[in-house]
């Protein structure tokens, strides 16, 4: 099949995926000499992280200036249930301002304060206002500014095209990435010094999810393929807010800026139901108001906050209590409201956005009426295991950062951290991709034999053209994963959930394309998208049966409690002879001067 690669190129950095933290990843490794290719599945500017709504924390303190890194590590950490890579953490906190500022002077047209500075806003797990937001649009302009500094930089984009093999040299340094033209469905091979992968989620292996089609877990795929390590696979985040009505769009993001402009959760009889569950560790609430009236709970620091705005899995398991208990809307979610708390002038301002999706998708004008809204799939915290400071793989010449890295996060991300978390690791994954890259002296190898062996590997579907049905399989791996691997989990859903998913493996290989072209040809598009599916999906059941605990986006009924044991470990994903394993190592050690800022911490 050699005939069938006629095109190659040639990078110092390749980078897979053109989100926030491909497109910062690429602007910083052109700016240090590098040669730069972009190479992403769907269309330039069409990146899931334009779905991003609410905001990018960063600790700049504009609207609280008491605000300071050291509170936003401390809440990321919290949030994350301790579980998180601290370094990453602590850099994120730390850097997180000046990519804001950066983007700034690129030309983001951030909303502001009176005085003029950047306006912060208020989010769930957050002690202070401090996501920096442009409306409810903000990934859409973090796209925007990103896509117009490194269009002015002379880096390569290659669109439209899906990787379905890292290739390594003899010395097990990734070399080479074998894509093809999803229009034509001809091969290309791309060959590079270092690969970046930034290929965002895989949300798209559950039935009801917020992320977009390209998010079917590829770079999470294509690492552990390739013998790097993923970590932390079994927490993955439900938002508690996606449309719940019509179907045609269940899912689709509401972002948490509604909530944090004010929005109310209520259940079927009206009552603000969040205020019965609010977590031990919390003061319950301490205001005495009317039901339409400003109340809140009170944390540990005396710190007031509705609770609305707790952590997103501690929201996302109420709505999913309330809906449980039958209190729930006419849809199966529960009621966002904001109308009876704002001035329609106010919400429109301030969320055009919903304000449209509502009034376009679902004919509700949320200026007067309640939105229906239910937890959806969110968010991996889970992904290929880096260095802190460099993003580095586990592998020689493969990085990775955003979605597809694993560790920022711990076992819950915070709303907001994602879009600062692209910005801060794309620019390391970036800089030290390129500075590996221009050091290398020789010129890099890419076997041929592996070439045509991937090659034929992709169009094997073609060979079973009287194959398995894909669609139908997709969409009994994300039933699969919906109903046994969703919100809350269970040893007997778990264990059900792996049987079906070896059957599901043998599917996969089964499945084929019955249209012989290759131009256009969806089903072998999907065929090869149920690889990176199952093969996320296996890791995420497989984690999730061992973590014997309740912790974050994990939830366990049979085991309600965290662990203190289970808080020690992270879990290692590996393909070892082809076979998948789960591998408990320690959690890295914090340093005594980070300790310190959690010394007045209640256990």
């Amino acid at each position: 099949m050699s005939d069938e690669l006629n095109e190659i190129h040639s990078h110092d950095v390749v980078i897979i995926g053109a989100g926030g933290a491909g497109l910062r990843a690429a602007i910083e490794a052109r700016s240090l000499g590098a040669s730069v290719a972009v190479v992403c599945k769907s269309l330039f500017g069409k990146a899931h992280t334009v779905m991003a709504e609410g905001g990018m924390a960063a600790a700049m303190g504009n609207v609280w200036k008491e605000d300071n890194w050291r509170v936003h590590f401390r809440d990321t950490m919290r949030g994350g249930k301790m579980l998180n890579n601290y370094r990453m953490a602590e850099l994120h906190a730390k850097e997180a301002p000046d990519r804001v500022y950066e983007l700034e002077e690129w030309g983001a047209l951030f909303d502001r304060t009176k005085d003029g500075l950047i306006l912060q806003r208020d989010f769930g797990g957050h002690k202070y206002a401090r996501l920096a937001h442009v409306g409810d649009r903000t990934g859409l302009e973090l796209i925007r500014t990103l896509q117009q500094k490194a269009t002015s930089m002379d880096i390569d984009v290659y669109m439209e095209c899906k990787i379905v093999k890292l290739l390594k040299d003899s010395s097990g340094a990734v070399t080479g990435a074998l894509g093809f033209w999803r229009n034509t469905g001809e091969f290309v091979l791309f060959k590079g010094k270092s690969f970046i992968l930034a290929s965002g989620g895989i949300g798209k292996s559950w039935k009801f999810t917020s992320n977009s089609w390209e998010s079917t877990g590829d770079g999470h795929a294509l690492a552990v393929r390739a013998g790097a390590d993923l970590i932390d696979m079994e927490f993955v985040q439900f938002h508690p807010t996606g449309m719940v009505w019509p179907l045609s769009v269940r899912g689709l993001l509401v972002t948490e800026g509604v909530r944090g402009d004010g929005g109310v959760l209520r259940n079927s009889e009206n009552k603000r139901f969040m205020f019965n569950y609010i977590p031990e560790m919390f003061a319950k609430e301490t205001a005495d108001t009317e039901e339409e009236g400003d109340r809140w709970y009170e944390d540990k620091s005396n710190n007031r906050r509705p609770p609305e705005l707790l952590p997103r899995d501690e929201v996302a398991r109420s709505i999913n209590s309330e809906v449980k208990a039958g209190r729930g809307s006419p849809h199966g979610g529960v009621f966002l409201d904001i109308a009876s708390r704002r001035s329609p002038e106010y919400i429109k301002r301030r969320l055009p956005s919903m304000y449209h999706q509502f009034k376009e998708l679902a004919d509700v004008d949320i200026t007067a009426t309640p939105m229906e809204v239910g937890p959806t799939c969110h968010y991996a915290m889970g992904g290929v295991r880096v260095d802190a400071d460099t993003a580095a793989s586990t592998i020689d010449g493969l990085f990775a950062a955003g979605e597809v890295a694993g560790g920022m996060h711990g076992s819950n991300r915070l709303g907001g951290n994602s879009l600062s978390d692209l910005v801060v690791f794309g620019k390391r994954a970036g800089e030290y991709a390129a500075k590996r890259a221009l050091g290398m002296t020789k010129d890099v190898e890419v076997d041929q034999a592996e070439v045509r062996d991937a090659i034929n590997e992709a169009l094997a579907p073609f060979n079973r053209s009287q194959g398995d049905n894909p669609y139908k399989i997709q969409q009994e791996i994300q039933d699969t994963m919906q109903s046994l691997v969703g919100i809350i989990r269970n040893q007997q859903e778990l264990e059900q959930a792996q049987v079906e998913i070896d059957k599901l493996k043998q599917r996969v290989n089964q499945a084929g394309a019955s249209v012989s072209t290759r131009r256009f040809n969806s089903a072998w598009h999907t065929a090869l998208d149920l690889i990176s599916m199952i093969t996320v999906s296996e890791s995420v059941a497989k984690a999730a049966l061992l973590r014997k605990e309740s912790r974050g986006g994990h939830t366990r009924e049979d085991f309600p409690k965290a662990d203190p044991e289970f808080g020690k470990i992270n879990h290692v994903v590996r393909i070892v002879n082809n076979e998948m394993t789960v591998t408990p190592e320690p959690l890295p050690q914090m340093t005594d001067e980070l300790a310190e800022i959690f010394k007045d911490d209640v256990k």
